[in-house]
């Protein structure tokens, strides 16, 4: 019997999406008129020059909001009643402060915000400029808003594009206003700034060159990070499949797939041993098996979000029935690596396969309505942009993803890190999360087109028009237990959203609101200080419960709901099992290397 990694599955042709609503991102070029490869061209310059955001689409925001506003002399009215008022608010604070006094501060840096924190920024002339510059944000706030005909996409992106636009302007930024900048420059007699100008060399080096940072002593991937021993299964040209060892004498008897997002690489979930959900799976008894998606390369680009499915998460499903025949599977999706979880489980409750045991939605959408600040600017002339960048790329780049979500929390991931590394002169504290997040991947041409139209432009999964080898899916189909986990501070896929999974399902679904955000609200090992979580159960015939209403209904709970997570997996669980063989080799399913693999190490 061939070996795994040298398989060639079947392919297929599938009509995710129709002929007309897929443009070839990548191989027409020779196909295409001499014009029409010249805009491509010249649309693919301008992308790298703007992070891959649509000129149009900033324009667009702006035109309206001035037009809306130009025509509304009430509401011209209105912003500038309320400019007076925040300077009157500003003087008399001026006023008290230079006579001493200790006024309450007129306004307020949001929560997330760290930059005012140091002391400094409460005495003058420091807060002079600290209140003005939130005035003038707490102005632009109110001034992005409440427009009368004014798109409210354009709204959204009017009051993000304000944001960033003063974030450049923060005193802050500037050393001869930042009060912590000089104090530490007069500590360090100027060392600080010439720390700074190393680091910005450096860092500037590393951007031209794409090069990557070496990892730090201590967050070594396969040594400190991604460690959980096991052997790779299974591999084709789209991922690797590691079944992680077991550590008891006796496991549950149904393993658990985890499938991460491919944005991303997998070891998210398994960073260092205290805080790796696949190691604290192993160690209640479980066996793990766990996706690592390869780092495509140009050649790759026409992988599709079929592949992906079919090729990825069928053919991990697949293999796992091999390694462990008769039981049904735990699959996990975090992610995109949720959301292609629900299409797979969709398609196989529609064409009656139950392998699955339970799924699990980690901080995963299936309705995009809602999608977060990630696609704010996201419409048709945006996609178009980044399929003209794509074309001439063959795929989305690291960089230009990683900046996409810095720019959500520019405050934090841009400005004052910047204000760290190049006026304080301080290197970056080295983190097992921190490491994993630099740690990016490419995005497949075509595959990011398709899901960007066909999920988040068009909204097709929701809609009852996404399409699976003919058929269109629905989730009401699913009849697998759900266990959907979303976190309070996410800006990728907000809890909102994230909870819409139960507005589109009819199955036995647990819902539980982490605290934190994206990552650090998933990424939530039991024993983590100050965590906590909600939790609440909709049986299927249960009425539809919006999100608002069950927040007010259920009430926090410290502690991890990792623990809650697996007790909720060993409810459907028989007695317990011996561990099953690495690989199956009467399958021809021969263990091929040790964990984590080789993908996971693709630059």
């Amino acid at each position: 019997m061939a070996h795994p990694e040298n398989q060639k599955p079947a392919t297929r042709a599938v009509p995710l999406l129709s002929p007309h609503q897929l443009p070839a991102v990548v191989p027409q070029k020779n196909g295409s008129s001499g014009f029409t490869h010249f805009d491509r061209r010249l649309h693919s310059s301008v992308a790298r020059l703007t992070g891959g955001v649509s000129p149009f689409a900033v324009s667009r925001a702006w035109s309206d909001w001035a037009i809306h506003t130009a025509r509304a002399p009430g509401r011209q009215t209105e912003l500038l009643l309320h400019a007076v008022k925040d300077a009157q608010r500003l003087a008399g604070y001026a006023m008290q402060q230079s006579l001493g006094k200790r006024p309450e501060q007129p306004f307020q840096p949001r929560p997330q915000d760290p930059r005012f924190r140091h002391s400094g920024w409460d005495m003058p002339p420091f807060s002079f400029w600290k209140q003005g510059f939130l005035a003038t944000q707490n102005w632009w706030q109110a001034a992005t808003r409440n427009i009368s005909g004014m798109e409210a996409q354009d709204t959204d992106r009017l009051e993000f594009l304000a944001r960033q636009m003063l974030d450049v302007a923060s005193p802050s930024n500037i050393p001869w206003m930042n009060p912590e900048i000089i104090e530490e420059t007069v500590r360090a007699s100027g060392q600080n700034l010439i720390n700074g100008a190393w680091n910005f060399w450096n860092d500037y080096v590393q951007t031209v060159t794409q090069s990557r940072r070496p990892a730090p002593e201590g967050y070594q991937v396969g040594k400190d990070l991604a460690c959980t021993p096991g052997k790779v299964v299974y591999r084709n040209d789209i991922f690797e499949l590691i079944q992680y060892a077991p550590l008891t004498d006796q496991v549950h008897p149904d393993p658990v797939l985890i499938i991460p997002a491919w944005i991303m690489k997998y070891y998210i979930l398994d960073l260092s041993p205290h805080n790796s959900l696949i190691n604290h799976l192993v160690q209640n008894g479980f066996t793990v098996f766990a996706m690592s998606w390869c780092n495509p390369t140009v050649e790759q680009a026409e992988l599709s979000l079929e592949d992906y499915r079919r090729r990825g998460v069928m053919a991990a499903i697949d293999t796992i029935e091999k390694i462990v025949p008769n039981a049904k599977i735990h699959a996990n999706g975090y992610c995109l690596g949720g959301t292609m979880l629900a299409i797979a489980a969709a398609t196989m409750a529609r064409d009656s396969d139950d392998r699955l045991a339970s799924i699990t939605l980690m901080a995963a959408q299936v309705d995009f309505t809602e999608a977060g600040e990630l696609l704010l600017f996201l419409d048709e002339s945006q996609i178009s942009f980044l399929e003209d960048l794509m074309w001439d790329q063959g795929y989305l780049d690291r960089p230009q993803m990683a900046r996409t979500f810095a720019a959500i929390r520019a405050e934090d991931l841009i400005y004052t890190r910047a204000v760290h590394r190049y006026f304080l002169g301080r290197e970056d504290l080295p983190t097992d999360l921190g490491v994993w997040n630099g740690d990016t991947t490419r995005m497949p041409a075509r595959m990011h087109s398709e899901y960007l139209r066909s999920l988040f432009l068009e909204n097709r999964l929701t809609a009852g028009r996404f399409a699976v080898e003919g058929p269109v899916i629905a989730l009401k189909d699913i009849t697998a237990r759900m266990f959907v986990v979303g976190t309070e501070r996410d800006h990728i896929a907000p809890w909102r959203s994230v909870y819409k999974a139960a507005l589109f399902t009819e199955t036995d679904l647990t819902f539980v609101l982490s605290s934190s955000g994206h990552n650090g609200g998933i990424v939530n090992e039991p024993g983590h200080p100050g965590r906590h979580y909600r939790i609440g159960r909709r049986h299927g015939d249960d009425l539809y419960v919006g999100p608002d209403r069950w927040l007010e209904a259920h009430d926090p709970i410290n502690g991890s709901w990792w623990t809650a997570w697996i007790q909720w997996l060993e409810e459907s669980d028989g007695a317990l099992v011996a561990p099953p063989t690495m690989g199956a080799p009467s399958q021809g399913l021969l263990p091929i290397c040790d964990a984590p693999g080789s993908y996971v190490f693709q630059d």
